[in-house]
């Protein structure tokens, strides 16, 4: 599995209901509240051969009240 971070900017005053959401999905495998630009920081895990863009447009983009996110991708160091 290969382990992604997405960041999330919410609605105003929408970031607690978002985060719940996110909770209820149990898509993620950790999840902070941020400050700065986005608020909230979304690690997750998204099986091998799955197509990255259209696991996050079907299980995080749908979430209402999400204005914008940004995913950031990781692969292996060493």
């Amino acid at each position: 599995m290969r382990p992604l971070f997405v960041n999330i900017r919410c609605r105003p005053g929408t970031s607690y209901k978002v985060a719940e959401e996110i909770a209820l999905r149990e898509i993620h495998s950790e999840l902070y509240s941020t400050s700065g630009p986005f608020d909230l920081l979304l690690k997750l895990y998204v099986p091998e051969g799955e197509d990255v863009g259209k696991y996050i447009n079907e299980n995080v983009a749908t979430i209402d009240n999400i204005e914008r996110t940004e995913t950031t991708l990781t692969f292996k160091a060493f």
